[in-house]
């Protein structure tokens, strides 16, 4: 086992307002703890089907999208320890991997519980019972 400092700040960004809240949360967190903040975002290629459009770029769109909620959440005065990281693959399992080492990751929820979120999956759930730091679920503003 490493005994690194982990000195980071992971946060889960969908597109969705609840992300863009969490990641101004945690800025704030980041900057209290001294950590980096990285804002986080998954792509998956699309499958080829009927109604291919060659010049859609999924990575591209997932860049412009974290970029996006970056300027909805700062506006110009993005924090200075800010990092994007953009990685293909489903968000769970990614951002498992992120969490190893770093000191927390943080999400936004979209308040999906009950039966509906048990059958649909959750991309928070996942990471409260499987991530290898803590994990901070952040439910509004």
């Amino acid at each position: 086992m490493e005994n690194t400092p982990r000195s980071k700040i992971v946060v889960g960004i969908d597109g969705s307002s609840e992300s863009v809240n969490a990641l101004r949360f945690a800025s704030d967190l980041a900057s209290a703890m001294g950590h980096d903040l990285v804002a986080f975002a998954s792509w998956l290629p699309r499958l080829v089907l009927e109604d291919y459009t060659p010049e859609w770029a999924p990575e591209q769109d997932a860049r412009e999208n974290l970029d996006k909620a970056i300027e909805q959440a700062f506006g110009a005065d993005v924090p200075q320890n800010l990092q994007r990281e953009v990685i293909v693959g489903p968000a769970a399992p990614n951002l498992l991997k992120a969490s190893k080492d770093a000191a927390m990751v943080v999400l936004g929820t979209r308040g999906r519980g009950g039966f509906k979120g048990l059958v649909m999956g959750s991309v928070s759930s996942s990471l409260a019972a499987h991530a290898s730091c803590p994990v901070l679920i952040h439910h509004g503003e």
